[in-house]
């Protein structure tokens, strides 16, 4: 299988951060938005260009600083005057750095909201409206953001909104002693890189997030989908509950951790595995982190 020989590539360049990489091609096969939440220096940059050239997908990076524009990830209009007559041109459309197959958006959050929001569209409806003109996105279209903790100078926080986009946040975290010593004795990440080769085309991708959808989901795994959006709604330990969308988004990361387990029906324990990755950055509780929410409604929502 293709995805296994995907994962071995991923894995000898991200050193000791298996589930990482596996949480990323799960949003990749759930056709979703992953954004990594850690401190400079982890990995986060390295993991979205590694990604790109395993998957042959063609790569783009924006760097998020608080001057950055729409037009700057969008694109523009530009005049350009008629070779042959010097009085007369037309309006010729500069594609900005989003029409890519993956969309590194580094710093998202250094960014201004204004800024933000120019990824709404693009996420959603892989589609972008620039004046007045719809124009579709290559497919496959993914996005991997990274974000600095709010703790640090000169970030804005994520509306709701954005961060509704992004199928799963999960953290890279320190490697382990091992793979520390590993990445301080070997050979420099970007000369490894750079010698990657495809695993997979754009249209195996495509292929393989078609047959994702078709995994099957049990009338019995929907009541335990549905038990936990009902969990979320009905306790007063959250402000608000999950979304009918929050629920699909689970579904879909269900089927895409199935996947890569070679399974074509979704469990239980697939669903608790990918759960953190979905609910952290969509529940708001005033009496613990986000980050515990998930283990609070595994223990305490059983499977049917």
């Amino acid at each position: 299988m293709n995805l296994n020989n995907v994962i071995r590539q991923v894995e000898s360049v991200i050193l000791g951060k298996p589930q990482q990489i596996r949480f990323a091609l799960t949003c990749l096969l759930a056709r979703g938005h992953l954004l990594i939440e850690d401190l400079p220096g982890v990995g986060k940059t390295t993991l979205a260009q590694v990604l790109a050239r395993t998957l042959g997908l063609q790569f783009s990076r924006i760097q998020f600083t608080s001057d950055l524009l729409p037009a700057d990830i969008l694109g523009v209009s530009v005049y350009e005057r008629a070779k042959t007559d010097t009085t007369t041109g037309q309006f010729i459309f500069h594609a900005g750095p989003i029409f890519a197959q993956m969309l590194l958006a580094d710093e998202v959050n250094r960014a201004t909201p204004k800024a933000q929001s120019a990824l709404l569209e693009a996420m959603e409806e892989h589609q972008v409206t620039i004046e007045g003109t719809t124009r579709q996105l290559p497919s496959p279209f993914f996005v991997i953001a990274t974000q600095n903790p709010s703790c640090q100078i000169g970030t804005f926080p994520l509306p709701e909104s954005q961060l509704d986009r992004f199928l799963m946040r999960i953290q890279m975290g320190y490697p382990d002693s091992e793979a520390e010593r590993g990445l301080l004795s070997g050979v420099d990440r970007r000369e490894i890189i750079a010698k990657l080769t495809p695993q997979m085309d754009d249209a195996e991708l495509r292929s393989l997030q078609q047959r994702t959808r078709q995994v099957f989901v049990s009338a019995a795994l929907l009541d335990y989908v549905q038990a936990i959006l009902r969990y979320t709604r009905e306790s007063s330990r959250y402000t608000h509950g999950l979304s009918p969308r929050a629920g699909l988004t689970l579904l879909s990361a269900a089927r895409g951790w199935a996947m890569l387990d070679g399974r074509d029906a979704v469990l239980p324990e697939d669903v608790q595995m990918i759960l953190p990755g979905v609910v952290s950055h969509r529940l708001q509780s005033d009496y613990a982190k986000s980050d515990s929410a998930a283990r609070e409604l595994i223990e305490a929502i059983p499977i049917p």
